[in-house]
């Protein structure tokens, strides 16, 4: 097939120096590869739009012609959602020169950005206005405000703000017949038909390709704290997390579990953060009368009255767990670096994990009040099944989403492990999931990763709904495809 003219098609609307391929030497690796490198495509051009319109312009151009596109972001997506296949005929749409504040509305407490805004950068105009915008993320230095919508990701505010759906009020979007839908009102209140909204909102590119967003704001809260506290158990955990919600009420912001074993990581790789309570056994054998505990947990709460009110309200919750045996060890932060360094131990997981090797990852969501018997069962059938495998559990137990990965035993090469072993263990993992109520992706999304594994696990009468959404939207199958849903 010829190429040429929707290349040139391409390069007379965005300009030749916004149509990369590597014909002219050009090295897409960037925008091919998965930020993990589980994967690497090839792409027939890489085309970088400055405005909705121009994006209009080219998925009118791509459907035309016969040609899928791929959206991208950040390219920060942990379910190979934003990489082309390795055909070499895909487009890849990279959104990230949309990366417009359009404005900023502080008696609605609504923001509207492009796309492409960097999330820390949307953070941060939020600040800069005397507001909060909630959404927050490991990634929030390069992940995309599009893509972020695209995955509806989560976060560690779920607990109080929601998903990055309940954080958003209205969208602009290119369907797949390149008309842009725009209702950006940052209207509360709409009964006027069917929520468009939403049916974008999660669907990875597939349906529609968000340009722009309406956000909500939220005021500044006037006390911030941040307490680490070990436990001897998940059921622990969880006890302390019920013993938070009524205490602290809507105050509590974040609740986060790490496992002994994932702290172990953080130690080894990251040995200028300090684990509290753990520090000084990680980085060796436990001596004679010290025990780990098998469980950390962070805790934040964010108060719209006051420091000591926030901070007393704070101390009696962990006095009260310690008291009742519920809580090992505990301690609230006294200064911003030191809440800054329980957050990159926290966040600094998955990189240390990654240092240690590759690993069967596994984003799930299960009811918070099954996660003890979750974890204990489904650690007890990979133990017996995977003499010495390693359990790198963590995750917002706040919203009941686990990180639960999969690390090989000592000695195994990695790579070897992932090859002889993961369809068994996704499998094993999965079934667990719903066996106990849950999702097999809770904030990462399907991408191409998981869609032998939703069709499993996702009911036939949802399946066969999403395929006629799916086709109704998107006929010719331009956007994305091979995501989520078979082809």
């Amino acid at each position: 097939m010829d190429f040429n003219p929707l290349l040139n098609t391409l390069r007379a609307e965005l300009g030749p120096s916004q149509v990369l391929t590597s014909d002219n030497g050009l090295d897409l690796q960037a925008y091919e590869q998965d930020w993990r490198g589980r994967a690497r495509g090839r792409a027939l051009a890489v085309v970088r739009p400055g405005s909705a319109l121009e994006v209009a312009a080219v998925v009118k151009a791509c459907a035309a012609a016969g040609v899928s596109l791929v959206p991208q972001g950040g390219n920060t997506g942990l379910a190979l959602g934003s990489v082309p296949d390795d055909s070499g005929q895909q487009i890849v749409l990279s959104l990230r020169r949309l990366q417009a504040i359009r404005q900023l509305d502080t008696a609605n407490l609504t923001l509207t950005a492009e796309a492409g805004c960097v999330l820390q950068d949307v953070q941060a105009a939020a600040t800069a206005s005397g507001c909060l915008f909630p959404l927050s993320l490991a990634s929030e230095g390069s992940c995309t405000l599009g893509g972020n919508l695209a995955t509806n990701a989560g976060g560690t505010q779920v607990l109080r703000y929601g998903n990055a759906r309940e954080l958003c009020l209205g969208l602009e979007v290119v369907t797949a017949a390149g008309e842009i839908w725009q209702d950006l009102n940052g209207l509360r209140k709409d009964n006027t038909g069917y929520d468009l909204r939403d049916l974008f909102i999660g669907s990875e590119g597939t349906l529609g390709i968000i340009t722009a967003a309406t956000l909500k704001l939220f005021p500044q809260p006037a006390a911030t704290l941040t307490a680490w506290a070990t436990v001897p158990s998940m059921q622990a955990a969880v006890a302390l997390l019920g013993q938070a919600h009524q205490t602290l009420g809507p105050a509590l912001t974040g609740f986060e579990v790490m496992g002994e074993f994932a702290l172990r990581l953080v130690a080894k790789h990251l040995p200028q953060l300090l684990v509290p309570f753990l520090q000084t056994h990680l980085l060796g054998p436990t001596g004679p009368g010290q025990k780990m505990a098998p469980y950390a947990v962070l805790l934040e709460a964010s108060d719209s009255e006051s420091l000591t009110h926030a901070q007393t309200r704070f101390e009696a919750l962990l006095g009260q767990a310690i008291a009742q045996g519920g809580v090992h060890d505990a301690v609230v932060a006294q200064s911003l670096a030191q809440a800054q360094n329980l957050w990159q131990v926290r966040e600094n997981i998955s990189w240390a994990q990654a240092q240690e090797g590759l690993n069967i990852k596994h984003d799930i969501s299960v009811p918070v009040s099954q996660i003890p018997a979750f974890v204990a069962a489904t650690d007890a059938l990979l133990a017996d099944q995977v003499p010495g495998v390693r359990l790198v559990c963590f995750g917002h137990l706040g919203d009941g989403n686990l990180h639960y990965n999969v690390q090989a035993p000592p000695g195994m090469e990695p790579a070897s492990f992932l090859r002889e072993w993961e369809p068994a263990i996704n499998a094993l993992v999965y079934a667990q999931v719903s066996r106990f109520g849950g999702s097999i992706s809770a904030e990462h999304g399907i991408g191409s990763l998981k869609v032998a594994a939703l069709e499993q696990h996702k009911s036939p009468v949802a399946l066969a709904l999403m395929r006629r959404l799916k086709t109704a939207l998107d006929p010719a199958n331009t956007l994305n495809p091979g995501r989520i849903l078979r082809p």
